[in-house]
């Protein structure tokens, strides 16, 4: 199985959580189900040119997250996740980022009405919901 990841090195964010971030995507968009299987450690360490290490330490990431299980001597699947339980993740996930961003914001000097006036804005053009 190929999976379809955008890495960079010039990202701050470290490669094993690039990793892991674009799979729970995956799976909390419902691209990868339960029980698909993931490429082997070795196997995406390869195809994305990083090492086994690296690809690991995001496996072990999302399987402590519930997301992906570990079967022994066969490799590491997609869990069984109730649709409830991803929209939960989904709206912690966007809860957290989105305090990040207004208290970056907020320490920039925008206001309330600003931050307001922009997250209407991008609701409104193709940044929003589909």
């Amino acid at each position: 199985m190929d999976l379809l990841l955008h890495l960079s090195e010039l990202s701050p964010e470290p490669l094993h959580a690039q990793i892991s971030r674009q799979i729970r995507a995956q799976i909390l968009a419902q691209e990868l189900c339960g029980d698909d299987p993931l490429p082997s450690i070795r196997a995406l360490a390869r195809d994305q040119r990083v090492s086994v290490i690296t690809v690991q330490r995001a496996y072990e990431d999302l399987e402590r997250e519930g997301l992906v299980r570990s079967r022994p001597g066969k490799g590491f699947f997609v869990s069984e996740i109730p649709e409830k339980r991803k929209q939960d993740m989904a709206e912690k996930r966007f809860l957290e980022a989105l305090a990040r961003l207004l208290a970056d914001s907020a320490a920039e000097g925008l206001e309330e009405p600003q931050i307001r006036e922009v997250f209407e804005r991008v609701l409104r053009t193709k940044g929003g919901p589909r």
